[in-house]
């Protein structure tokens, strides 16, 4: 999966995942949105030449006890404006947690039909690694007129979920702890997992020992598929708030699964309703 990102002089294909390198190589570029998402303190202290910063509480809503929802309409529209997003322009996010917030706007994006996107791989951790150069202070972007509408893509209702469990076509992939899976971790009313979900920690896509960088692709098929998680089925990723699935979401897009999608709310939302079964 690829997308274009255009200047008068050249038109250059940009990955999903990007590595530092290569995207210092286009720092610069009229419509390249570099998009921060780590803590407020550490943007303050250093981040990519040009970033903008997005506080990850911008892209969510909550309806307690459950968390983790999408945004309203026209809240990220006006978080999306302010960033300077607008159609044309590629944005590249970042954070300083292994992708866990950039993954979450990344697919936020995607069910809002905006998919001119790209993650860093290995986030700011990779860039200072490569002793790439840093940027102090806040940037202030101009803003745009765009809007963005809600489309649904990528997204799995509870309901939804309930109706798909025991088909063969479809995989339920918690990407939550062992221990939450198993239900000795109990973070909601009830602990467990969705009836028949395959269990695959959503950091095990990364490599701790290469600044958080992505493993692999060779190497992530070969485990996915050994999990039953195969490009032919529809897989419906969650963990507690659908912020580590996101990670997984993003994994599975990145390795060429077109059937992936999300749960906002997951955890939070199905642990807490007694409708809904539960497997310990």
């Amino acid at each position: 999966m690829r997308a274009r990102i255009m200047d008068a002089e050249s038109a250059t294909a940009l990955p999903l995942l990007i590595d530092a390198e290569a995207l210092h190589a286009l720092i610069g570029q009229k419509d390249l949105l570099l998009v921060d998402m780590t803590a407020p303190e550490q943007y303050r202290c250093g981040h990519l030449p040009g970033a903008v910063h997005l506080d990850y509480v911008d892209i969510t809503s909550e309806r307690p006890p459950a968390a983790g929802l999408l945004p309203e309409t026209a809240s990220f529209n006006r978080r999306m404006r302010g960033l300077g997003l607008r159609r044309g322009r590629h944005l590249v996010a970042y954070d300083e947690m292994g992708g866990l917030k950039a993954c979450r706007l990344l697919w936020t994006l995607h069910v809002f039909g905006f998919d001119s996107v790209s993650l860093l791989n290995g986030g700011l951790e990779a860039w200072q690694a490569a002793g790439l150069p840093l940027q102090t202070g806040y940037v202030h972007p101009s803003a745009s007129e765009i809007e963005l509408e809600y489309l649904g893509a990528g997204v799995r209702t509870a309901e939804e979920i309930r109706d798909r469990i025991g088909r063969d076509d479809v995989v339920i992939l918690d990407a939550r702890t062992a221990g939450e899976y198993v239900g000795h971790d109990v973070r909601a009313t009830r602990g467990g997992h969705v009836p028949g979900a395959v269990h695959f920690e959503w950091s095990r896509a990364l490599d701790p020992l290469s600044h958080q960088r992505f493993r692999s692709a060779s190497m992530l098929r070969d485990e996915l598929a050994a999990a039953g998680i195969t490009p032919d089925k529809e897989v419906i990723a969650y963990c507690q708030t659908h912020r580590r699935s996101c990670v997984s979401w993003f994994t599975l897009r990145m390795l060429g699964f077109d059937q992936v999608y999300g749960y906002p709310g997951a955890w939070s939302d199905w642990g807490n309703r007694s409708d809904l079964p539960v497997e310990p």
